[in-house]
């Protein structure tokens, strides 16, 4: 009988050792390990913080699903190729928790809606990660230096956060990054160089967020993206000069944002009478006369010209002044609200600004206002005021002169 149980034990070991159990290495309580590759499973188990015992060479560990509040260094083993750790309470990471991990590819830290912030060398050389998830994670900012160093990222996964700013070059040394993410946040506007350094970029996710204002530069090094997503947001306007950057470019959403089908809207409808690819449609919502059209759908002589009666650029006058450009707002305004008090939006590199008419593309050259002299009018009347009084004291006798110019010396 006891041979006969002994039997069993020895077959049951066998058939975990064939299905990649280890029964030779330490196992953290309620976990289960695997060989071939070193994994530890530990998720669903309710844990509040990263359980004691994992073994040190774990290649593969899963802590998906619990309470993990703190991630500190020397809860993981620097030969971790894979860690996920998302859906649990994670508020805090200490700066060095992932230092020396240079075999780790595929870090998931999503869905911790409690972690708001990452110190900038968090992920400092890990150099192999190619996929980070960092979505849902109540992320306001993310500070310069964030992603330095991580050449062979090629998936990074910023959505559903609560970003308004994205700094310049924040992704620069990005090289292989090939799909980016960043949908679901608030976003307002994209500056030059925010996507700078993105050569391999394929997909770019925008949509659902508050963009007003995209720079005409903001995709100038995305030469083989395909994908653009910018439905949803806050876009009156956006210039075909921006998307001439994108030669790959596919699939392009536009659609749910309050267009405003005017004299500025003639490069983006020349730009998608052109574009060969799929899109979505513009809905218009001004001028009222062309409320609820597509502007894909308008004729050039639908659009509203862009010259008032006086012949000068609708919404500015005829002499721009040169002293206030570059100046800062007073009062708190942000740059999308000056731009659209000032009636354009559009700024090439140099931040030179263009008149889309139906002539074509002229810019228009900045006049430094010089000493200007009186109105015409005024002229007249002073010169006229003068002719009386000449002819007033040729009346006078030179002794009622001389008289006169020494009560003024009085």
């Amino acid at each position: 009988m006891l041979c006969s149980m002994m039997g069993c034990c020895v077959c049951v070991c066998l058939l975990l050792v064939l299905w990649g159990l280890d029964l030779s290495q330490p196992c953290p309580r309620h976990c289960i390990c695997y060989t071939s590759p070193s994994t530890v499973s530990c998720q669903a188990h309710n844990f509040h913080a990263v359980p004691e015992g994992i073994p040190a060479q774990s290649e593969r560990v899963f802590l998906q699903n619990n309470k993990i509040q703190r991630l500190l260094r020397g809860h993981f083993s620097p030969t971790t190729t894979m860690l996920w750790l998302y859906s649990n309470n994670i508020s805090y990471i200490q700066p060095s928790t992932f230092h020396g991990f240079d075999r780790l590819e595929e870090l998931d830290l999503g869905d911790n809606r409690h972690l708001k912030a990452v110190a900038s060398d968090t992920f400092l050389g890990l150099g192999r990660l190619h996929a980070l998830h960092l979505y849902h994670c109540g992320l306001i900012s993310l500070p310069p230096g964030i992603f330095a160093g991580l050449h062979n990222l090629q998936y990074l996964y910023l959505q559903d956060n609560q970003l308004e700013f994205l700094e310049d070059d924040l992704f620069i040394d990005l090289l292989n990054l090939s799909h980016l993410f960043l949908h679901g946040n608030r976003l307002w506007s994209l500056r030059q160089n925010t996507f700078r350094g993105l050569g391999v970029l394929d997909r770019l996710l925008l949509h659902q967020n508050r963009i007003q204002w995209v720079d005409r530069q903001a995709f100038h090094d995305l030469r083989r993206l395909t994908t653009l997503y910018l439905f949803n947001n806050s876009l009156t306007e956006l210039s075909g000069v921006s998307l001439t950057l994108l030669p790959a470019l596919e699939y392009l959403r536009l659609n749910d944002n309050p267009w405003e089908c005017d004299c500025k809207a003639l490069s983006l409808w020349d730009w998608l009478r052109r574009f060969r690819g799929s899109t979505s449609s513009l809905i218009c919502v001004s001028p009222p006369e062309l409320v609820g059209k597509d502007l894909k759908m308008l004729k050039k002589e639908q659009l509203p010209s862009c010259m008032s009666s006086e012949g000068h650029p609708r919404g500015s006058p005829g002499r721009r002044n040169c002293t206030r450009r570059g100046r800062k707002a007073k009062g708190g305004h942000n740059e999308v609200q000056l731009l659209r008090d000032g009636g354009e939006k559009d700024y090439t590199a140099d931040r030179g600004k263009y008149d889309l008419s139906a002539s074509g593309r002229r810019k228009n050259k900045c006049i430094p206002r010089t000493s200007v002299g009186p109105p015409i009018g005024v002229q007249r009347a002073n010169n006229k005021a003068g002719s009386h009084l000449a002819d007033y004291l040729s009346c006078l006798s030179p002794a009622l002169l001389l008289s006169l110019f020494f009560v003024i010396l009085r």
